[in-house]
């Protein structure tokens, strides 16, 4: 269960933080929302209490998990398959989708390595800036530092590989 003022992770759309909890009648029963602010975009979404685990709803990451994303991304033995880039796209975007701080690493991670080898799509670079604002907003709120420091620190990662 998430308070009122907590931040959470809404899938695709990055962190979120509780405006309120609602009431609404739905289909003649009375059903309780969380009312979610993106932080991003300032879109407002509204999500089922008992739906959470469903749309994939999840609070920032913790300590234990902040090193295991920096282990992700720090990984340099790591081959990028050579599918097309429409193919990798839908991949890394399924990733994206999942919310999972991991995935979205794992997708930044190999971008970047990419990007190191050859140009990338349009639509690729889109999805690396996508993934690498994603990371930075979660992990300034988890680490409580300035998004300007996450980014420092992802690009100084990413220079070395």
């Amino acid at each position: 269960m998430f308070k009122v003022g907590d931040n959470a992770v809404y899938p695709a759309h990055g962190v979120t933080v509780i405006k309120k909890i609602d009431e609404k009648d739905v289909g003649g029963k009375k059903k309780k929302f969380y009312v979610l602010q993106v932080l991003d975009n300032e879109m407002t979404i509204m999500v089922p209490t008992d739906n959470v685990q469903s749309v994939g709803l999840r609070p920032i990451v913790g300590k234990k998990e902040i090193s295991n994303v920096y282990k992700i991304l720090r990984r340099k033995d790591i081959k990028v398959d050579n599918t097309t880039w429409n193919r990798r796209y839908r991949e890394y975007m399924e990733k994206i989708r999942t919310g999972s701080v991991y995935e979205i690493a794992e997708v930044l991670r190999n971008l970047y390595v990419l990007k190191h080898n050859k140009d990338l799509s349009f639509g690729e670079r889109k999805m690396l800036d996508t993934a690498k604002s994603l990371l930075v907003k979660e992990l300034s709120l988890a680490k409580k530092q300035d998004e300007q420091t996450i980014e420092a620190e992802l690009n100084s990662i990413f220079e070395t590989h």
